[in-house]
């Protein structure tokens, strides 16, 4: 069954305690298998599970700079077989 695609986008400026807060709930969220985002303007909720995909980018360009955590996965997805493979020293 496929789903319906749904976008949820929150941008606002935050001190690094508020920052702290909403990253200990979605580590939370992450720890039960749940994560909830909502504002004004929307929801989502996300249900990940199995292995997650992690990038973690950070850049200084003068006096602006950057910290991005991005976590994406796929939803009930096969994983590929595991393929043999062989060390040797011949």
């Amino acid at each position: 069954m496929k789903q319906v695609k749904k976008k949820f986008t929150h941008e606002s400026l935050q001190d690094s305690q508020s920052i702290r807060a909403i990253l200990k709930g979605i580590t939370r969220g992450l720890d039960k298998g749940k994560v909830v985002l909502s504002d004004d303007q929307g929801d989502v909720v996300l249900k990940p599970k199995g292995l997650l995909n992690l990038r973690v980018t950070a850049s200084q360009d003068g006096e602006k700079n950057s910290l991005t955590l991005r976590i994406n996965w796929q939803t009930d997805r096969k994983l590929p077989k595991n393929k043999k493979l062989n060390v040797s020293s011949r």
